[in-house]
């Protein structure tokens, strides 16, 4: 057997010893079904309002990663204009050279069907297109017009500045690994947190298990001393100090009644269980041998967590703002060419037949000549910016690496612990079963009993720290880390 379990064991009888009375489990603790910390914690990830927080969180990051990768296929559109309507003056020139204003009326529709796709090598985009427009003119010359492009085929290429596209994409693939991670630690998070939360229920229970046995032992202490107060065996100092310690036990077993009430209400709404549910907590009895040692700590650490993969966003986007200043403020160009078919004519059939090619092709050129250095001061503000990152992430990452290494230590410290605890508490039980038996028999002074009681509660009081300690470094190491040390795997 364990001897985790043999210690708890021990300490469980004799605590009950101590009791007299057989208590089994206290008087505001429910019975049934117990709830071990492996239940507890797979419940609050599947049901608690944080579980429900986090599975939403990384869906929308998964939604937004699919809508990107979406916008990066075929994207077709209609556009129209129904109609555009425009009524002014204008000035028409009269064959003998002079101009009259006269007023006209235009009514444009036109209606037209767009497929692009995105190039990400380039960043540019390739587009096929056809249109159809109406133009009607009403004034001293009323005339109608069709124009019709059945198909045209072209691309936009941006020359000497960035590839938005490429950026955008680098990025996107850290974003999506940042939020699946982040998920993995939110998911540790409520583990981390349940267990405190179990830990303050089975402390709390604990406690008032222990404080219903000191108020039935101090009762029947005081009783018994009022005898001996009686017949002249004792003084009344010591019959007062009897009584005096069943006042202080029955006010210390209202607070534990208090506590544990308290400590079950939040593990309840942790677990996302109705209020009043029962909560039959029990310790674990088996506790995991792991050997963590720091080299594979720090290592998983600084690969699975989050923070990690935030730093490598982060600085892609510094390299980023120094490529954007420099080709942004530099000398750039756009080339535009489309080749297709158009006709124009005045009734609708016959601006869909025979068709003429056509052919577009356009180079826009932009050169700064004086920026009185601005563009080389947004280079190197760039390029502080980049150091800062890198500095942090260092920075970062060192403090990282001290976190797993410290963690690891952590669990195997309070794994000793532990064991010292458990055994503590074991003797101190015993040590009062042993004075309480002295007592009666009237071989001790009250004095010592007291002593020997008191030394019994911090014992069981430090054996439940110590126990909530191991659990707590236990999934701390795992959430640092995103790695169990039980299966030797990442944590998915």
């Amino acid at each position: 057997m364990h001897p985790f379990r043999i210690a708890r064991s021990a300490m469980v009888t004799a605590l009950a010893g101590a009791l007299c009375t057989g208590i089994a489990a206290p008087a505001g603790a429910q019975t049934g079904d117990t709830l071990t910390l492996a239940q507890a914690v797979d419940m609050a990830q599947r049901l608690g309002f944080a579980a429900r927080v986090a599975s939403s969180s990384r869906d929308a990051a998964r939604w937004r990663d699919e809508a990107f990768a979406s916008r990066l296929l075929p994207q077709l559109s209609l556009t129209s204009d129904l109609p555009i309507y425009n009524r002014s003056i204008i000035q028409v020139v009269q064959p003998d050279g002079t101009a009259r204003f006269v007023p006209q009326q235009q009514r444009t529709a036109a209606l037209g069907l767009n497929v692009s796709q995105r190039l990400p090598f380039t960043g540019g985009d390739f587009f096929v297109s056809s249109q159809l427009t109406n133009v009607n003119i009403a004034g001293t010359q009323n005339s109608k017009l069709w124009r019709s492009t059945p198909v045209q085929v072209g691309i936009r290429q941006s020359l000497l500045r960035p590839n938005a596209l490429r950026w955008d994409s680098r990025e996107q693939d850290l974003r999506i690994q940042v939020a699946d991670r982040q998920y993995l630690e939110a998911r540790e998070d409520i583990a981390l947190q349940t267990s405190l939360l179990y830990f303050d229920v089975y402390a709390a229970r604990a406690n008032l298990m222990n404080a219903e046995g000191n108020s039935l032992v101090n009762d029947t202490l005081y009783t018994l001393n009022k005898g001996r107060y009686e017949v002249g065996k004792i003084g009344e100092n010591d019959l007062l100090q009897s009584e005096l310690a069943l006042l202080r036990s029955r006010n210390a077993l209202d607070q534990a009644r208090l506590d544990f009430a308290r400590t079950s209400s939040a593990l309840r709404i942790q677990l996302g269980v109705l209020p009043g549910a029962p909560l039959n907590v029990v310790a674990p009895t088996d506790i995991p041998s792991i050997v963590a040692d720091t080299t594979t700590a720090v290592l998983h650490a600084l690969k699975n967590r989050s923070q990690q993969r935030d730093l490598d966003l982060q600085d892609v986007q510094s390299q980023r703002r120094v490529n954007e200043a420099r080709l942004n403020n530099g000398l750039g160009a756009t080339v535009s060419a489309a080749v297709g078919y158009n006709q124009s004519a005045q009734t609708f059939n016959s601006a869909l037949q025979s068709p003429l090619q056509s052919q577009q092709f356009s180079v826009s050129i932009e050169m700064p000549i004086v920026q009185w250095g601005g563009r080389n001061e947004q280079i190197q503000a760039a390029k502080a910016d980049r150091n800062r990152v890198t500095t942090q992430a260092q920075a970062a990452r060192a403090q990282t690496a001290q976190e797993a290494h410290f963690a690891a230590l952590q669990l195997a410290q309070s794994e000793r612990q532990l064991a010292l605890s458990a055994k503590t508490d074991t003797v101190a039980s015993k040590r009062f079963e042993v004075a309480k038996n002295r007592y009666v028999i009237g071989r001790i002074g009250i004095d010592n009993l007291y002593l020997a009681q008191n030394e019994k509660d911090q014992a069981l009081l430090q054996y439940v720290q110590a126990l909530r300690g191991y659990w707590d470094a236990y999934y701390r190491l795992r959430r640092i880390t995103l790695y169990d040390f039980e299966t030797r795997s990442p944590i998915r």
